[in-house]
């Protein structure tokens, strides 16, 4: 944490010129703490007492116009007066300046509270994408005003392209006349839709139809010209507004360079937000755990408390351990962001020593790397958890009077949102087959620990690796891109087992008595997945796909 303060803080350069800003390191560490103390405070006294209001009564749409529910009004005025808006940027600007691993425990606190205002407040970090690939003039313009609490939005989706981002075709021409772009066309299933500043994504040159003919374009809803057309009306994260929108000559400025919409711009737009949902998506593991708990120890059966009958404490001990791992995870991926993204800003004002640009491509590579993990398996962990937690209020987690139906509802999205589980496969497996998560582990293994109790059971996760290793090396083996792509989940979903492992054990030993156990449950959890995972693995042949085929396979027409 210290290097990402010393890069963050420059020196404290801003202690000179801004009260708030820290003199050292340990002013930074207490600053952190002011801060995430002043979260917890309004998530536990106004958002989540809010929470089940926001649920029942959703947004509205009135004359074109998105209308948050009458509590989420209260949350975001109560985020407001905490000046908990601006959170990664300069202090130039207005903002916190905080690091993403701060952030993300922002994010987590006030997920916990209500996953869908977390989408709310979380989608600040749009910014972060103006801030660093706008001009000066448009940050002057901009992020000011989200700093002082104003909300974004990224309008990406269209009706035909989902995932398939390349076939965005909401159209941007330049006026001549007016000296500005206008926008013409129909996005979808937009979180926020209808938010102060949104950063589009449009195609910018006529005759194409991939994505060279992308631009990134930011729209000031204060220029108008953009309607709602539809609110969606969805499982969960009721109070998150998801809209339809319509653009009609909407005036419109390019941010950064034409064509590099999404060939640059949304990669770095999504980054961010996936690890928003990896946040969110512990937040919400962290109120299942709690709520599962809570009803084990109250409710009684057959003579004693459910929270002693081994079928609970296995589901209880899995959902905490999955919580600890995945928390360890999406810290270490946050800090891997901070440390290059400060390089970066860095760089902008001065050039960096040889030393600093190693560092920042070592850090680049292993942000890439971990964040399809951190938010695939921590999306999916969120789903186990809030089902799990279901399971142990039994009939009563399907009435509605009970939270967890509602964490379970808001949880569903979790792992389609931002890149679906599969599109984090996708993002991964090149590090699967190239080593690289292979290189991290058997690094991680060689770590010195701080308490020998825990080298029992990193022994036994070396083994695990040697499995992980053997079965990469047969799906690398295999020239069929089709079985490639069907084992991947299954490499997938080893590698986060075992990186967990190492960073839970990590973390066991430092402080044993807050991760000892979750440490000892994950690796049993890990076993049983990779080991099986492997046998399956060098099992498989390519005429096995035959089985598993639904249909037979159709060519789409162009």
């Amino acid at each position: 944490m210290k290097r990402i303060v010393e890069l963050k803080e420059r020196n404290y350069a801003d202690a000179s010129t801004h009260a708030d800003a820290p003199v050292n390191y340990e002013d930074a560490i207490e600053n952190y703490k002011r801060i995430l103390d002043i979260t917890g405070d309004i998530t536990a006294n106004i958002i989540a007492p809010n929470s089940e209001a926001v649920d029942l009564e959703g947004p509205h749409l009135i004359d074109n116009r998105m209308h948050y529910a009458s509590k989420t009004l209260e949350n975001i005025e109560a985020t407001r007066q905490a000046g908990l808006w601006g959170v990664s940027m300069p202090r130039r600007y207005g903002g916190l300046n905080l690091p993403n691993v701060v952030f993300s425990m922002m994010s987590e606190l006030i997920a916990a509270a209500d996953a869908g205002f977390q989408n709310i407040w979380s989608l600040q970090s749009c910014i972060d994408t103006l801030y660093e690939f706008g001009n000066e003039e448009q940050r002057q313009k901009y992020i000011p005003r989200i700093c002082e609490g104003e909300m974004m939005s990224m309008d990406l989706t269209e009706p035909d392209a989902g995932s398939d981002l390349q076939r965005v075709m909401l159209k941007a021409t330049f006026d001549e006349k007016e000296n500005c772009w206008r926008l013409n066309g129909v996005k979808r299933f937009i979180t926020n839709g209808d938010s102060d500043i949104h950063l589009v994504l449009a195609r910018s040159e006529e005759g194409t139809r991939d994505g060279r003919g992308l631009s990134m374009f930011i729209y000031d809803k204060r220029d108008g010209g953009v309607d709602v057309r539809h609110i969606e009306h969805k499982l969960g994260i009721h109070g998150s507004p998801t809209c339809e929108l319509v653009y009609k000559n909407a005036k419109a400025e390019l941010c950064g360079s034409d064509r590099m919409g999404l060939i640059k711009y949304v990669m770095a737009l999504m980054n961010g937000a996936r690890l928003g949902i990896a946040a969110q998506s512990v937040g919400l593991e962290q109120e299942a755990y709690n709520e599962g708990l809570a009803y084990a120890k109250d409710r009684a059966q057959f003579g004693k408390k459910i929270v002693n009958f081994p079928a609970v404490y296995d589901m209880l001990s899995r959902m905490k351990a999955k919580l600890d791992a995945g928390r360890s995870l999406l810290y270490q991926t946050a800090r891997y962001v901070d440390i290059y993204k400060a390089l970066e800003d860095i760089a902008r004002d001065q050039k960096l020593t040889p030393e600093e640009r190693q560092e920042m491509k070592k850090y680049t590579r292993l942000a890439d790397a971990f964040t399809p993990l951190a938010k695939g398996i921590n999306s999916e962990y969120a789903n186990q958890t809030a089902y799990d937690s279901i399971s142990i209020h039994g009939g009563s987690g399907f009435i509605m009077e009970y939270k967890c139906q509602r964490l379970y509802r808001d949880a569903r999205i979790f792992s389609i949102y931002e890149g679906t589980t599969q599109l984090q496969v996708v993002a991964a497996v090149r590090y699967i087959t190239n080593g690289t998560y292979l290189s991290i582990m058997k690094e991680m293994l060689e770590g010195e620990l701080s308490c020998d109790c825990m080298k029992g059971l990193r022994d036994r996760v070396a083994k695990l690796v040697q499995l992980y290793e053997e079965a990469v090396e047969k799906v690398n083996a295999s020239d069929n891109q089709d079985v490639h792509d069907f084992l991947a989940r299954r490499l997938y979903n080893m590698t986060a087992d075992i990186i967990g492992s190492l960073l839970l054990i990590e973390d066991a030993s430092k402080a044993p008595d807050l991760f000892k156990k979750s440490a000892h449950v994950f690796v049993r959890m890990a076993e049983e997945e990779v080991i099986g995972h492997t046998a399956y693995i060098k099992a498989f042949n390519a005429e096995d796909l035959e089985q598993f085929k639904a249909v037979e396979e159709e060519t789409e027409e162009a």
